[in-house]
């Protein structure tokens, strides 16, 4: 469980780092046709990014403990 919590974390915080540096988010909801949504973006993204990197903290401390 401790592994799993922790590859969430990890995967989850290089994806919203990903989508908040690079265009990447912006340019694939243009393709899809929801380009109005990308102003909405950052109430969105900074919040995950926040709790994956939380949730990564979290999971190494739990690691850590354990040892």
């Amino acid at each position: 469980m401790k592994d799993k919590l922790l590859l969430t974390g990890v995967i989850g915080t290089m994806i919203a780092a990903l989508c908040c540096i690079t265009p990447v988010l912006v340019i694939l909801l243009g393709m899809v046709g929801l380009s109005a949504l990308t102003g909405m973006l950052d109430y969105v993204l900074i919040p995950a990014l926040v709790f994956f990197v939380l949730l990564t903290i979290y999971a190494l401390a739990r690691r850590a403990g354990s040892q």
